[in-house]
């Protein structure tokens, strides 16, 4: 009895909000599975109920699948988010963004974790403050500031991870959230995350949302409230993002050459797909847009395509997949392998950080292959890109 008084006054509402959100649960539909008033639950997230009774605890850990400590814990970390730029944001449930922003957060708190025993890539990307620049001429400057030149990325999610950006998947019962990015300021640095949907598979598809999310981080300012933005200035940015992507992952010299040895032909398209990473839809949007083929010749492949059901499946798109996100697995084996830490001594680790969490929920918030935090991991490290701390 003694024991659960101590939890009791440690109990941080904070937290259960912050945990209730993560599973995307309102305040009534916590209260429902806990067998308590909506009223009750507002009250232990607000502090104005301290000591909370040990099994309502339990119940609220069971539910929300956090270890109790969880809720007894104080944010050692000062994390500052700001804006989260999703594509579908108009018609995407409030409650559903909310889940997937603390999510991340939950992300920064561990990548700032894990910064303290290796060394990640830092941010690089160009200064474009004093620039008032196309989002076109943008995706230029970045290609000569990442010295890619104008050929076709081969691995843009590795490029991206190397030059300091956090990418992972988030599962997803909606397909009204295809990616989305966020920047959280930890401890004064600077993290960029971008967040891509793990219902899409192919590489042309998550190549074009690495390269749209990459547009708002360049393009876009980040302490601005998006919720407030009109329908209109969505659309905007939106648009801004989109012309990023098609120029970065498509620059007009090149692709231009290729494309004009046979703009009309729905089949040639699908030759060079492979070779750019791109949809056809992609590439014959920008084939307009560069006046390579006209408007009315767009819209009627288009239709063709509608015909063919390749607005919904194109060719190639269940062969060519996409990269996984590595740096956080790659960290993660770095620092199993070297025996740094046991699985059992990594969570832990974090618990005493201030963020305990299940080994089976890390898993999935880092994309690691399932057991590697509960179960003795034998495979050797991958691409190794990342080194032990001295």
């Amino acid at each position: 009895m003694k024991a659960s008084v101590i939890i009791m006054k440690l109990f941080n509402g904070n937290r259960l909000k912050s945990a209730r959100q993560y599973r995307g649960l309102t305040v009534e539909e916590l209260a429902q599975k806990i067998n308590v008033s909506k009223q009750t639950i507002s009250q232990y997230e607000t502090g104005k109920i301290e000591n909370v009774p040990f099994d309502k605890i339990l119940s609220i850990s069971n539910v929300l699948n956090f270890p109790y400590k969880y809720f007894a814990q104080e944010n050692r970390l000062k994390l500052q988010t700001g804006a989260t730029y999703f594509r579908s944001l108009m018609k995407t449930s409030k409650k559903y963004r909310l889940a997937q922003e603390i999510k991340m957060e939950h992300i920064a708190a561990i990548y700032s974790f894990l910064n303290e025993y290796v060394t990640f890539p830092e941010l690089n990307l160009p200064d474009l403050n004093e620039e008032t620049l196309s989002p076109t001429e943008v995706a230029k400057v970045l290609r000569e500031y990442w010295k890619l030149g104008d050929k076709p990325i081969e691995n843009l999610m590795s490029t991206v991870e190397q030059n300091g950006i956090v990418v992972t998947t988030f599962a997803t019962d909606t397909d009204d959230i295809d990616a989305f990015s966020q920047y959280v300021d930890v401890n004064g640095t600077d993290v960029y995350l971008i967040a891509l949907s793990s219902n899409k598979e192919s590489a042309s598809r998550i190549n074009f949302d690495i390269a749209h999310e990459l547009g708002h981080i360049l393009l876009h300012e980040w302490s601005e409230d998006e919720e407030v933005l009109t329908r209109e200035e969505f659309k905007a940015k939106e648009k801004e993002a989109n012309e990023f992507a098609a120029a970065f992952l498509m620059p007009e010299t090149s692709f231009a050459a290729d494309v004009e040895l046979e703009p009309q032909n729905l089949d040639y398209y699908k030759q060079i797909k492979r070779k750019w990473k791109v949809s056809i839809a992609a590439m014959l949007y920008r084939s307009c847009d560069l006046g390579i083929i006209t408007q009315g010749q767009y819209q009627y492949m288009m239709r063709i395509m509608q015909n063919k059901g390749w607005r919904k499946s194109e060719p190639l798109d269940n062969t060519m997949k996409a990269a996984k996100p590595a740096l956080f697995s790659d960290a993660v084996d770095l620092l199993l392998d070297n025996k740094v830490f046991t699985q059992k001594e990594f969570v832990d680790e974090l618990s005493e950080m201030g963020l305990a969490m299940n080994p089976s929920e890390l898993e999935v918030l880092l994309n690691l292959s399932k057991g590697t935090l509960s179960v003795q991991n034998t495979e050797p490290v991958k691409m190794v890109m990342l080194k032990p701390k001295e």
